[in-house]
């Protein structure tokens, strides 16, 4: 399992919308609209580091109204 964490800028106004649109995406276990630097913070998981990646580039990057986002995958300790 990769896990790892979505951090989006989006247009004035879009939160709700791509909060919705997020919600549909079944990798996507949670995602939330946050004040701050980003608009929204979403939380993946995926079986693959393969999986995550089109996620994020196929999934999340290509809705309308994302206007940039930053990547942070979880690295488990041993």
């Amino acid at each position: 399992m990769h896990i790892g964490f979505v951090l989006l800028n989006c247009d004035l106004g879009a939160e709700e919308y791509i909060l919705e649109e997020l919600q549909q995406v079944s990798e996507i276990k949670n995602a939330y609209v946050t004040f701050g630097a980003y608009d929204i913070i979403a939380e993946i998981h995926a079986e693959t580091q393969e999986d995550f990646e089109k996620t994020v580039s196929l999934r999340i990057r290509q809705l309308s109204r994302v206007v940039s986002t930053m990547t942070l995958n979880v690295i488990k300790g041993e």
